[in-house]
């Protein structure tokens, strides 16, 4: 009868939860810190201990190898200082771009009290949606690039309608495809799952840097803006989707979220 007695529990939440801004980086951060960092601690400390404890039985007079030890020791321990150093750089890229993303977010919650629907970290096959807004002026897939700039001097992203150049430099020609994909994607869930094919524009954002945009051909395609400027930039555009489209787009974009 005890046994009888015990139900089978379960969870109270049906759907898992939308996701939050940079949740994939803040996932990966945390996979590097379980798995790479632990085993690269690991490879580096273990020759310097087996060194030190032949050098140990060298001292207290028990037949040494310190010699052989030290040959072994140096090539694997360089080899772990070199994937820490790698290691080490690669998080602080990926803490960065996370902080961006959540940078980009916090601007784009001030949206929701003017009715838009925000979404954050769509997750596609091999690749991420970092933002979507829909609402009736649009919807928008917004990728974040987080870069680091110079201590002094002019800091500047110039976008001339096909191209993006970081401080006079050719670095981003992915990010107009990469942006332009994402939208796409975007589009294609949303013709599936609704029956309708939503126009989605995609823009590219940078947080902390001054952002100049040529209007030339094929800038209308894609904004390449500070995330400051975005808000604006929706507000300005004309009423494009009617209420009940909005609502319909961001039910089925909750409901691909949450079932992925």
């Amino acid at each position: 009868m005890k046994l009888n007695a015990r139900k089978q529990r379960i969870s109270p939440l049906k759907d898992k939860p939308l996701r939050n801004p940079g949740q994939s980086l803040d996932e990966e951060l945390q996979r590097l810190w379980d798995e790479d960092l632990n085993t690269w601690i690991a490879m580096l400390l273990l020759p310097i201990i087996f060194t030190g404890y032949e050098w140990w039985r060298a001292v207290s007079n028990t037949p040494p190898q310190p010699l052989g030890a030290l040959i072994a020791a140096i090539p694997i321990s360089s080899y772990a200082f070199y994937r820490l150093y790698r290691l080490r750089l690669k998080l602080r890229r990926l803490r960065m771009a996370r902080d961006g993303e959540k940078a980009v977010g916090q601007y784009l919650s001030d949206l929701r009290e003017k009715g838009y629907r925000v979404f954050h970290d769509i997750v596609g096959k091999g690749f991420n949606v970092d933002h979507v807004v829909i609402c009736d002026r649009g919807i928008f897939t917004i990728e974040t690039k987080t870069y680091s700039k110079p201590s002094s001097g002019k800091s500047a992203i110039h976008f001339d309608g096909e191209t993006i150049k970081v401080n006079g430099q050719l670095m981003e020609r992915n990010a107009v495809e990469q942006a332009k994909a994402q939208a796409y994607w975007v589009r294609e869930v949303l013709k599936e799952s609704t029956g309708k094919s939503f126009a989605v524009k995609p823009v590219v954002v940078y947080p902390g840097w001054f952002v100049e945009s040529t209007k030339a051909k094929g800038a209308a395609d894609l904004w390449v803006l500070n995330p400051k400027a975005l808000p604006t930039f929706i507000d300005n555009e004309p009423q494009r989707i009617a209420l009940e489209d909005v609502k319909l787009a961001a039910y089925h974009l909750s409901r691909y979220i949450r079932t992925s």
